[in-house]
């Protein structure tokens, strides 16, 4: 299996703004978000999609994926914070998490061509002091 994206940004191969690491996942900003504040939260073992993943690693993922959640929603503005397992962008399981006051804010918008780095480890920072 060739190497994703993912799999390059866990291992240091391109830069990310990273919220968490553990022995299992690693979480990082999107650079292209819906919502301020809105991330990653990926397994360091690379499968295409979730359920793919064996029992350990699934749970693993998904206490890493309650623990953010709620440090993002004590970093962020927003009284919600929506996940999101859509599986089709990026050959690698992924979890998205992104704040949210309304559901109007969870529209995809057109993707800017230059993201804004300073934001999102701005952003980043400021979940890192809630884990």
């Amino acid at each position: 299996m060739e190497k994703s994206l993912f799999s390059k940004i866990i291992e240091g191969e391109i830069p990310s703004h990273k919220v968490y690491e553990d022995e299992k996942t690693f979480a990082f900003m999107d650079i292209n978000p819906i919502q301020e504040g809105h991330l990653l939260v990926v397994p360091k073992t690379q499968v295409e999609f979730v359920w793919d993943l064996d029992s350990e690693d699934y749970k693993a993922l998904m206490e890493s994926v309650k623990n953010i959640a709620c440090a993002l929603r004590k970093a962020s503005d927003k009284e919600f914070v929506g996940q999101q397992i859509i599986g089709v962008d990026v050959p690698h399981a992924h979890v998205h998490l992104i704040p949210f006051d309304t559901a109007d804010e969870l529209k995809v918008e057109p993707k800017n061509n230059e993201p804004n780095h300073e934001k999102l480890a701005n952003m980043a920072e400021k979940i890192r002091k809630f884990l």
